[in-house]
C-alpha cells in the first residue's frame, strides 16, 4: 500500500485551543501553564495524548503509570508535547458483571475524550482484555495518528515443577478439585504461582491475543505484542513508541491509513496461527465497524479455515508468553504466514513501512515454541463458524483447544436456562447427564446476561469428571476466556434474550455438532422450530443501571461485534466551536 506523508509544518489540531493571542486561547494556555510549562511548547508542537488505562483495580495495567514515563520521554525527545490523560479501564479481574459489558463504554469516553480535547495524536496504553478493544475502537471512530504500545505478559508461574499458566491452570486445578485430584489447599497453594510478576496473563488468553491483534493490525510496532511486562526492553519499545507517534502526527498517518480489509484479513490468519482467544472475534469485528471497514463472521471462517496453529502456548500448547517472546514473538509468525502466501504483504503499520518489511527478516529461535508448518499443533486452526437452524446468524469454535474427537457428533441437550440455573444444577448427582451429552446455556449473550460474560466453558458436572472426562461440547450465547479450552461452542447468534433458536432448545432435544462441515443443527422440524419460536416471549429484567439499561436497549449481537448501534462508523475529531 502506498501511504503519501502530509507536508510539515502544518496547522495542528491541538493549534485550535493553543494558537493565537484570542481570549479564549488565552484561558485555555493559561491554565495549562500552571504546570509550568514554558512559552514554547505552544508554538505549534503535536500535541500527544497518552492515554492511559492504569488503575490499582486493573491489576494487569498496575506498572502503566511507569512505562508511561518512558512514552513520555520518547515524545519529548522528538519534539512533541506529551499530555497524559487517565481513561476509562475495563478489568477483567474486578468489574462485575462482566468486563464486557463496560467495553463499549470505555470507547464511547475515550472516543469523547479525544474528540473534545487538544490533541494531535494519542498513544494507546492498554494490556488487559478489554483496554485494547475499547482503545482502539475509540481511535478508529476519531482517526487521530495513533499507536499501541501493550504493558507486556507476566513472566511464567511454576507450581509444583509445573508450568503454570494464568487462566488456564486456574480452570484445569478448580477441575482437579471437583474431581478429587488435587485438595484445596493444594489449590490456594497454587494460586500464589499464578501471577507472580505485573503484567497481563501469560498464557496466549485474550490479552496476549489482543496484543498480538494490534501488531498484526500494524497499529503497534513490530515485535510489541510478546516482550514481558518487567523486560527491560518493553521499556525501550513505549520509549522509541513515544517518538513514533510524533512523526506520525507530521505524516498525519492515521488508523484508517493503517487497519484496511487487508490488514483485518492478517490479523485474523495471525488469530489462527497463534492459536488466539475467540475473544478476537467479536473485538476485531467491532473495530472494524468502528474504522468503517466491512469485515464479517463469514471473513473470519474464510480467511482462517487454512492456517495451521504453530504457535505451542496455552491453552492450546504447553509454553506460555515468556517462551514466545525468546522464541522471536509475533514478528516470526507474521514472516511464515507471508512465506505460505497468507500475508498481505503490502499491508501498512504505524512504522510507515510495509508489515513484510519490519519482518522478513524475523528468526525463530526455538521451534519446539513456534512450530514447523509439518509439527503444527493443528492444520485448521483458525476461529470455525458454525451455522444451522440453531445459529442462524452464526457461532464459533476454537478448534485448536477442542478435542478431535467431538468435532463430529450427536448428543442430548441438557439445557440451563442461565447461569444462575447452571449454578444450582450442575453439582447434583441426580442432573441426567453423562458425557455423550451436549450441555445447553442461555441468555448469556449482549443483551442476555447483560454483557456477554465469560460463562460459556461451564465446568462439567462432578460426576463426569470423576469418570477421568474432562470434555463435554457446551453450546452457549456467551463467551469465554482466551485462557479456557474444550470443545466450546460461543457467541451462538441471534443470541436466546433476542429470540434466537438457542431460547426454545429443550432438555432431550438431539443437537448435531459437525465442524469440518460448519453445521450446528437443533434436530427438530421446521415447523416445531417455527411454533416454539412464536410461542417464545422476553423474560430478562430491566438492568438496574443507567448504562446497564443503555447497554441493553442498543447493543448489537456479536455476530457484528456487540457494539452500541449508534456508535459504528468512524466520525472523525473536528475541533468543533469554541464554548467560551
Amino acid at each position: 500500500m502506498s501511504f503519501k506523508p502530509a507536508q510539515w509544518p502544518r496547522k495542528l489540531r491541538s493549534q485550535a485551543w493553543y494558537g493565537g493571542t484570542s481570549r479564549d486561547v488565552i484561558y485555555h494556555r493559561g491554565w495549562l501553564k500552571n504546570q509550568g510549562y514554558p512559552d514554547d511548547l505552544f508554538d505549534g508542537r503535536p500535541v500527544i495524548g497518552v492515554l492511559n488505562t492504569w488503575s490499582d483495580l486493573t491489576p494487569c495495567n498496575g506498572h502503566l503509570r511507569e512505562l508511561a514515563e518512558k512514552v513520555k520521554a520518547g515524545i519529548w525527545e522528538a519534539g512533541g508535547f506529551p499530555v497524559e490523560v487517565p481513561v476509562f479501564s475495563a478489568s477483567e479481574n474486578t468489574f462485575r458483571p462482566t468486563a464486557m459489558m463496560f467495553r463499549n463504554l470505555a470507547a464511547l469516553s475515550i472516543e469523547e475524550q479525544i474528540r473534545g480535547q487538544p490533541m494531535d495524536g494519542c498513544v494507546l496504553m492498554v494490556g488487559c482484555d478489554k483496554t485494547t478493544p475499547s482503545l482502539l475502537m475509540a481511535a478508529a471512530s476519531c482517526d487521530l495518528p495513533s499507536i499501541v504500545v501493550t504493558g507486556g505478559p507476566m513472566l511464567n508461574g511454576y507450581f509444583q515443577g509445573e508450568r503454570v499458566g494464568s487462566g488456564t491452570h486456574l480452570w484445569k486445578f478448580s477441575e482437579a478439585v471437583k474431581a478429587g485430584e488435587m485438595t484445596q489447599d493444594e489449590f490456594l497453594e497454587a494460586e500464589q504461582s499464578m501471577s507472580r510478576s505485573s503484567g497481563t496473563c501469560n498464557t496466549m488468553g485474550t490479552a496476549s491475543t489482543m496484543a498480538s491483534m494490534a501488531e498484526a493490525l500494524g497499529m503497534a510496532l513490530s515485535g510489541n505484542a510478546a516482550i514481558p511486562a518487567v523486560d527491560s526492553r518493553r521499556r525501550v519499545m513505549a520509549q522509541i513508541s513515544g517518538r513514533r507517534i510524533v512523526q506520525m502526527v507530521k505524516d498525519d498517518l492515521k488508523p484508517s491509513d493503517v487497519m484496511t480489509k487487508a490488514a483485518f484479513e492478517n490479523a485474523i490468519r495471525c488469530n489462527g496461527a497463534i492459536g488466539g482467544s475467540t475473544n478476537a472475534v467479536v473485538h476485531l469485528l467491532a473495530i472494524a465497524g468502528r474504522v468503517g471497514v466491512d469485515i464479517t463472521l463469514d471473513d473470519w471462517d474464510r480467511c482462517g479455515r487454512d492456517v495451521a496453529t504453530i504457535v505451542n502456548l496455552m491453552p492450546s500448547g504447553k509454553y506460555l508468553m515468556e517462551e514466545f517472546f525468546y522464541a522471536g514473538g509475533l514478528p516470526v509468525v507474521l514472516k511464515r504466514l507471508g512465506e505460505a502466501g497468507k500475508l498481505h504483504k503490502d499491508a501498512l503499520t504505524v512504522s510507515g513501512e510495509t508489515i513484510w518489511d519490519e519482518v522478513k527478516t524475523a528468526k525463530n529461535w526455538n521451534e519446539d515454541v513456534i512450530l514447523p508448518l509439518d509439527k503444527a499443533l493443528t492444520q485448521q486452526g483458525g476461529i470455525a463458524v458454525l451455522k444451522g437452524n440453531l445459529a442462524p446468524k452464526g457461532a464459533v469454535l476454537k478448534p485448536s483447544a477442542a478435542t478431535p474427537a467431538l468435532m463430529q457428533h450427536r448428543g442430548r441437550a441438557v439445557v440451563f436456562e442461565d447461569i444462575d440455573d447452571y449454578k444450582a444444577k450442575i453439582d447434583d448427582d441426580a442432573l441426567d447427564i453423562d458425557e455423550t451429552c451436549i450441555m445447553v446455556l442461555k441468555n448469556c449473550g449482549p443483551k442476555g446476561y447483560p454483557g456477554m460474560a465469560e460463562v460459556g466453558n461451564m465446568g462439567l458436572p462432578p460426576k463426569v469428571l470423576k469418570k477421568g472426562i474432562t470434555d463435554m461440547i457446551r453450546i452457549s450465547d456467551a463467551r469465554m476466556s482466551g485462557t479456557a479450552y474444550g470443545t466450546v461452542i460461543l457467541h451462538t447468534s441471534p443470541e436466546a434474550a433476542a429470540g434466537g433458536p438457542l431460547a426454545v432448545v429443550r432438555n432431550g432435544d438431539m443437537i448435531e455438532v459437525d465442524v469440518p462441515a460448519r453445521r450446528l443443527h437443533l434436530d427438530i422440524s421446521e415447523g416445531e422450530l417455527a411454533a416454539r419460536l412464536a410461542e417464545w416471549t422476553p423474560n430478562h429484567d430491566r438492568a438496574p443501571s443507567g448504562y446497564a439499561w443503555l447497554h441493553q436497549a442498543h447493543v448489537e449481537g456479536a455476530d457484528t461485534g456487540a457494539d452500541l448501534d449508534f456508535l459504528k462508523g468512524c466520525r472523525g475529531a473536528p475541533v468543533g466551536k469554541d464554548s467560551h
